[in-house]
């Protein structure tokens, strides 16, 4: 069997050389109502449309080093590593649906959240005008495109969350969430008697597992999973997505569901799915799962499955408003 090589992405520097941001830039935090990140957050999008993240990367790697030579699943998981590398040579969007955008910010009392918003919208017009984006904002029953990305309602198209916190600086979180992914997510209400699922971890497995199978490779597998236990409906939801923010080799730092998590990935990986759906032992890179509080009489299951175009990144802006790109 041979040794698939780690995809050799283009020097920070020289993505740095092509970045929007003035040589030198920083957001001015002196005033926090006036503070502009209209530049850093295109910026964000033009990295995270167009490379992949490292721990995603490896991930596949390894993924594909497990696969039998000349399989199907190894043929796929080539063509997927492939495309990483001409995505980040040739600064085009690593897959064609760039998918829902979401993003978290976390600021600092004395932000206007109103103004970042307005300018993550702006950021968000500009890079579907240099194609960094492609146009995915239509109207639900209608389909009509407004052909920049938002909707006209400013609600729902980017979402954006927005979080207080006491630590100086800014952070923004951002996720491209294509449509085959997020249509095959899936929340379950326990006890279910359709798949034997009771209220406890037993049943929660069954769940996953569950929804994996009927996703098959229509959530362009391999998957990342973020499965949130408890909340409402609503709750679960959103903290399942933002649970797909964490990389792929972290731990949990509930020692239980870090080793639920294990347990997952291994089980889920003997399902043959496979890249794509062709089969093959990886299924999963991933799963993260996290315990809500919930009201007595409801127990749902909600989970969010990401595909192998795991596209996340963080502008983290510090005390002095110097930006870095994680």
């Amino acid at each position: 069997m041979s040794v698939c090589p780690m995809p050799n992405l283009t020097p920070l520097s020289t993505v740095e050389a092509k970045s929007v941001l003035p040589k030198g830039w920083k957001a001015d935090l002196a005033d926090l109502r006036k503070v502009d990140l209209t530049l850093a957050v295109l910026e964000l999008i033009r990295r995270s449309t167009t490379r992949l993240p490292q721990d995603v990367i490896e991930a596949l790697v390894a993924s594909r080093n497990a696969e039998a030579e000349g399989s199907r699943a190894a043929n796929t998981l080539d063509t997927m590593l492939e495309n990483v590398t001409l995505a980040d040579e040739n600064l085009a969007p690593l897959c064609q649906d760039t998918g829902t955008l979401l993003f978290w910010v976390r600021h600092p009392y004395g932000v206007s959240q109103r103004a970042v918003k307005q300018q993550i919208r702006a950021a968000v017009q500009e890079a579907t005008k240099r194609s960094w984006l492609r146009p995915n904002c239509v109207a639900a029953i209608g389909g009509k495109n407004t052909g920049d990305n938002m909707d006209p309602f400013g609600e729902t198209h980017p979402v954006i969350h927005f979080e207080e916190r006491e630590e100086p600086g800014i952070e923004i979180h951002i996720m491209q969430k294509g449509g085959g992914c997020e249509n095959v997510g899936a929340q379950y209400r326990l006890p279910d008697a359709a798949i034997g699922a009771g209220r406890d971890l037993g049943g929660v497995r069954k769940c996953i597992i569950d929804a994996v199978n009927k996703a098959q490779g229509q959530g362009c597998a391999p998957g990342i999973l973020g499965v949130a236990i408890g909340g409402d409906r609503v709750v679960g939801y959103e903290r399942s997505k933002e649970l797909i923010l964490r990389k792929v080799d972290s731990a949990n730092p509930d020692p239980r569901m870090d080793a639920f998590e294990k347990q997952l990935k291994e089980e889920l990986n003997t399902l043959g799915i496979g890249p794509m759906g062709y089969g093959g032992k990886t299924t999963a890179l991933a799963v993260f799962v996290e315990e809500l509080w919930r009201h007595p009489a409801s127990f749902f299951v909600s989970i969010s499955y990401m595909c192998w175009s795991s596209r996340r990144m963080a502008l983290q802006l510090d005390a002095a408003g110097l930006p870095s790109y994680l």
